[in-house]
Parts: structure tokens; C-alpha cells; sequence
């Protein structure tokens, strides 16, 4: 009989023990993977969505909600700022470019937001099928919404106030899909698209001071051929292209307000300058998502790192009960040892012996708890899309876990010296004659 049976052979005799051995080391691994996984993609997800917006304009309030909700979509804006006071921070020479967002609607749980074409841009985002809006009621979709709720060019979006499915439905005012965004890994996969024009006319408010009347809109949408007379493009408002915002020099009313701004600089220096401007000298809320991303990695840190070190515990109290086993398992086994060494086992072999014992152990944990932390993850990560928060997937793989299973040998190994080198010391002759 080879080492690696016989080492099987007793782990199967001591059963329980090394089954509560095994799950205890696999839930340290799992909650462990489980961070990793969940950290290392949350960071990369803020990162990436977060890239090249250097300011959030909007209402005065909570910096980190500000940024929440304008770039993550993830919290409720501090309110709405008026457009007038947009347009005019817009002339600042320290901003290189501008994209507004009108929040405040949902469909069936997906956000909405009013905006401009240069904020797919941003993203770098591409078309599967169809076109950017280029009229009021018009919707690019992202890849979530489309394949989750089966959607398709030319359907109609009844969409609903506020960010619950339950708010009051805008059933006379559907959006109309013109186009499907590809998979971009960022939020657009979760949003729905639309001119800022749409939000306003969403909310009984015209899209532009041109006195144009909404049903005529929503008629034109309709028509199946898309008939573009010359009385109908008159008529209809361009939606929001360019850096320009809309409606700009139009007479405003109440309804025609933005949730906040996506700013990039014209230079370094405005860095320093600009927000302080802002939040100084006007009636606006000044945010930079890098520091609001990093106070919000900070507190969330704070969090994980609790859970991880409970879990590095378990680690630790699993490496004490595979120690604890061993040595049980050498007092039960001290004659068996010497019968081995009298059929010509050497001391290393008796070592190897133990030690194999302990790394079965380990393994077993190791595998089980890397399976169980990747299923966690992903199962996770269904329940956050259903949520309409992030994309979070456990059928990845982290450095870290190299390190952590290296980790998990290491802590076998440590737990197996003392019993491995009482096998080598095995006395033979005493052993044997005390039976």
C-alpha cells in the first residue's frame, strides 16, 4: 500500500472529524474568495465608470450622493438644479466639456436617464442595432434592459415617476426604442437613454421654448413609415447633441431643470480652482468623484476588512483542529507506525506520511471552499443585477487567490510539524513491546 492510500484510508476512518475539518477551512476559503471577488470587481466597476468626469455639478447636499447617483446611478440626486444657472457656469474657461443628466424616472426598476449623445461617447460605447435618438421620445436601451425584458427596435417603454416601479406611470408619454446599445461592461448596460428634451416632456413640461406640442410628438412616433414632411420636421425638436445643452437661450419654465452635470476640465490648475468656485460662489454642489470614490472604497474597506479578518479566524481554527486531529490520529496509531517501521519504513517516510494526511485535508478544503466562494459570488451577482446595482460575476479569478492558496498549504503544513516530527521519533522498540 502506497502513502497517498493509506493516508486516505485512516482520513476515511476518522470521518466526522475530518468532514468538520474540511467545511471549517472551506468557509474560512469561501468568505475570503468572496471579499476578493467582490472588492476587486466593486473597484474596478467605480473606476472604469468614473473615468474622464472629473466634477459633478448639481444641488447642494451630500457630496457622495451627488456622485452616487449621477455617475453610478446608485442613490437618489440631492435635487435638481435649475438651467440657467447651468448655462451659465458653462461659460467658465476652466471646463474643456459638459454632459447633462435628467434623473427622476424608471422602467420596471431600469433608470432613465436624459442626456446627450457625447455621454454614450464618454463610454466609449457602441450601437448593436439602430440609431441615438435625434427626437424627443426617442430611447437607446443597454444591453441589460434589452435582453432582460425582451426588448426590441420600435417597442414602446411606459415608464413610471420617480426610481420604483410603483410611481405614477406616464402612460400617455412612451418612449419609443430606436436603438440598443452593445455590452460595455459600464452603466449604460442598465440604463435607458433618452434626449433631456424627453425628461421634460415626460413631466408635462415642452422640450424646447418653441411652443411645440408634445402629442404632435408622440403622433409622429407613431406613423409607422416615419413619414418626415416638412410641416413634421419643423415641428419636431432636435433632440441634444454636441456640447451644447439643450435648450439653451430658450425661455425656461418650472419642469426644466437638470439633476447635475458631468464636467471634465480644460486644465490641471482647474482642479484646485473650480470646485471651490462653485461651491463658494454659486448656488451649486461642486463633487470630484475621485475623492467621494475613495472615502466610499474607505468605508467600505472598513467592512471588509472585519469580514475578512473573522475569516482568517476560521482559517487559523481550522489549522488547529487539522493539528489537533493529527495528533489524535499519531496517539491512535503509534503501534501501526512502528509495525511500518519495522517492515522498513524509514523516519522520512512516516513524515511524509503525516504530512500527506494534513494536505489531503487542505486540498479538500481548499477545492470545496474555492468552488463555494465562486458560487457565492455569482449567485451574488444575480441578485445585484436583479437589483439594478452592478455587475458582480464569480466565474472569475483574482492574483490574490494564488496567494490565499498558498496560504491554505502553508497553514496545512504548519499544523502537521509537531505530529509529523513525533512520528519521526518514533521508538520502535518500546512501542512495540508496549503493544
Amino acid at each position: 500500500m502506497n502513502l497517498l492510500s493509506l493516508s486516505l484510508s485512516y482520513l476515511r476512518k476518522r470521518k466526522l472529524t475530518t468532514f468538520l475539518n474540511v467545511l471549517l477551512l472551506a468557509i474560512g476559503i469561501a468568505t475570503i474568495v468572496v471579499l476578493l471577488l467582490f472588492s476587486t470587481q466593486a473597484e474596478e466597476s467605480l473606476t472604469k465608470n468614473g473615468d474622464g468626469i472629473d466634477l459633478v455639478v448639481g444641488a447642494k447636499g451630500s457630496p457622495l450622493q451627488l456622485v452616487l447617483s449621477s455617475i453610478y446611478h446608485l442613490d437618489v440626486a440631492p435635487g435638481n438644479i435649475p438651467v440657467d444657472e447651468a448655462e451659465a457656469l458653462l461659460r467658465n474657461p476652466q471646463i474643456k466639456s459638459a454632459i447633462p443628466l435628467a434623473l427622476g424616472d424608471n422602467y420596471r426598476g431600469y433608470r432613465i436617464v436624459g442626456t446627450t449623445p457625447a455621454y454614450v461617447d464618454h463610454y466609449g460605447a457602441t450601437l448593436a442595432e439602430g440609431d441615438l435618438w435625434d427626437r424627443t421620445l426617442d430611447a437607446v436601451i443597454g444591453h441589460w434592459v434589452a435582453t432582460e425584458q425582451g426588448l426590441t427596435l420600435g417597442d414602446e417603454l411606459v415608464t413610471n415617476h420617480g426610481f420604483s416601479m410603483d410611481g405614477e406611470a406616464h402612460s400617455e408619454t412612451p418612449l419609443r426604442v430606436v436603438g440598443i446599445l452593445e455590452p460595455s461592461g459600464t452603466v449604460l448596460d442598465r440604463l435607458v437613454l433618452t434626449a433631456v428634451e424627453s425628461m421634460w416632456a415626460l413631466h408635462g413640461s415642452h422640450p424646447t421654448g418653441d411652443g411645440h406640442d408634445h402629442d404632435e410628438d408622440h403622433a409622429h412616433h407613431e406613423d409607422d413609415d416615419h413619414a418626415h414632411d416638412d410641416e413634421a420636421v419643423a415641428e419636431a425638436p432636435p433632440a441634444s447633441s454636441g456640447p451644447g445643452f439643450p435648450g439653451m437661450g430658450a425661455p425656461q419654465q418650472s419642469q426644466r431643470d437638470y439633476t447635475s452635470m458631468l464636467i471634465q476640465y480644460n486644465s490641471p490648475i482647474a482642479a484646485a480652482m473650480f470646485p471651490r468656485f462653485v461651491n463658494s460662489q454659486t448656488n451649486l454642489q461642486a463633487a470630484s468623484p475621485a475623492l467621494e470614490t475613495a472615502r466610499l472604497l474607505t468605508l467600505l474597506g472598513v467592512g471588509l476588512d472585519a469580514i475578512r479578518n473573522f475569516a482568517y479566524l476560521l482559517i487559523l481554527a481550522s489549522a488547529l483542529g487539522v493539528f489537533i486531529a493529527l495528533w489524535n490520529a499519531l496517539q491512535d496509531r503509534k503501534y501501526d507506525l512502528a509495525v511500518m517501521r519495522s517492515l522498513g519504513a524509514s523516519r522520512m517516510k512516516l513524515v511524509a506520511h503525516v504530512l500527506l494526511e494534513s494536505l489531503i485535508m487542505v486540498s479538500l478544503g481548499l477545492i470545496l471552499g474555492l468552488f463555494l466562494g465562486h458560487l457565492a459570488t455569482e449567485l451574488l451577482g444575480q441578485s445585484l443585477e436583479q437589483a439594478r446595482q452592478m455587475s458582480l460575476t464569480g466565474w472569475t479569478w483574482t492574483p490574490e487567490e494564488g496567494q490565499l492558496v498558498l496560504l491554505a498549504l502553508g497553514v496545512g503544513l504548519v499544523a502537521a510539524i509537531i505530529p509529523a516530527i513525533l512520528a519521526y521519533r518514533t521508538d520502535l522498540a518500546r512501542t512495540l513491546a508496549v503493544g
